[in-house]
This record gives structure tokens, C-alpha cells and sequence, in this order.
């Protein structure tokens, strides 16, 4: 008798839970004209950020690489911690190639500094990494350990909207040495023609 009790109490607690949070197939009452007027502005910025951040497909490689050295000690004395060359030019489907000439890096990608949709990577420690950018922009990168030290580089892939997130790119803050680095890095592609399409 009391299991019986106790059973029938879950069930009437259950249905109340339901009905309380709109678990039946209840119709939502049409908004009055004045507020279906408003929502929809926002209903169309919600899709056009959706359209915007659609990721982006990878590419096949195309056979062009591009070596990026890891060094603690740049060979030309100009600084420690550095990716050399830090600052370089590709087209859709080039490879970039990491290699961990030196121990102790690594390269990862900046999600802010990347184009729209696009994911980037994440190397380890002492390993090589190889990535195929699959459409124009600017991607910042990063070695972890090294970053507020200055340890940083990008890649500017050449080809229809490589500047759209150019802005985006220079805005965001880094650690330390790094936000000096990145401005000397941009003041060079300016300077020798690399965002100018």
C-alpha cells in the first residue's frame, strides 16, 4: 500500500513538473504587430553571423611548401625565440610546415587572427606541423611557451578578401613582446606591398 502511495506521488509530482516547465504540445500566443516588427531585425543579424562563421572547407594541398624554422636563437642575431621567416606570402592550398629546428617550441594558430570560419592549429612541443590554408586572409600565429616573449609570425594568403580580417588582426592584444613584434610585422607587409591585392 505505501509503494503504491509513494508511486503515484512521483507520478503527480512528474506531470506538475511537466506542465510547469511546458512540456505539453501548448501553442507559443502570437506576439502583438509592434514586437514582430522588432524581431526581426534581430532574427536577420543572428543569420548573418551564422552565414559569416560558417566554417570553411579544407583544400587539397597543391604542392607548394613553405618551410617555417622554430629557432631559440635567430642565425642573424636579430633576437631570440623567433620563426624565421616570422612573416611570409602564400595562395589557397600552399602548405606552411613548422619544423622544431630548435627544442622547446611549438606553433599555434590565434583564433582572432584567423579569416571567418576558418579552424586553425595546434602543434606540440618539439614537433613538426603541417597546415594547408584553405582560403585568403591574414592568420597569426604563436609558439605557447615563447608567446609573451615575442615568438609570433603570420601568414598573409594572398587571393579575393585576404585583407577582410585585416583589422580584426591588428586589434587584438597580446602578452608582453608579442603586440611589438605583430606591429613591426604588419608595418613590414605594408611597407613592402604584401596586403595590397
Amino acid at each position: 500500500m505505501k509503494r503504491t502511495t509513494f508511486l503515484s506521488a512521483v507520478a503527480l509530482a512528474s506531470l506538475v513538473t511537466l506542465s510547469a516547465c511546458g512540456g505539453g504540445n501548448q501553442e507559443t500566443p502570437a506576439a502583438p504587430a509592434g514586437e514582430e516588427t522588432e524581431a526581426a531585425p534581430a532574427a536577420e543579424e543572428t543569420a548573418a553571423a551564422e552565414e559569416e562563421a560558417a566554417p570553411v572547407p579544407e583544400v587539397e594541398a597543391n604542392g607548394t611548401v613553405h618551410e617555417i624554422q622554430m629557432l631559440t636563437r635567430d642565425p642573424d642575431g636579430s633576437g631570440l625565440q623567433v620563426f624565421k621567416p616570422r612573416l611570409i606570402t602564400a595562395e589557397v592550398g600552399d602548405t606552411i610546415k613548422f619544423v622544431p629546428t630548435d627544442p622547446t617550441h611549438q606553433s599555434s594558430s590565434i583564433p582572432e587572427m584567423l579569416p571567418a570560419g576558418v579552424t586553425g592549429w595546434e602543434g606540440e612541443i618539439n614537433k613538426e606541423v603541417s597546415y594547408v590554408v584553405p582560403t585568403p586572409g591574414i592568420y597569426g600565429y604563436k609558439c605557447v611557451p615563447h608567446y609573451a616573449a615575442g615568438m609570433i609570425g603570420m601568414v598573409v594568403v594572398k587571393g579575393d578578401g585576404m585583407t577582410d580580417n585585416l583589422e580584426e588582426a591588428k586589434a587584438v592584444s597580446h602578452p608582453g613582446l608579442a603586440g611589438r613584434e605583430f606591429n613591426e610585422i604588419f608595418e613590414t607587409a605594408e611597407s613592402e606591398g604584401m596586403l595590397s591585392s
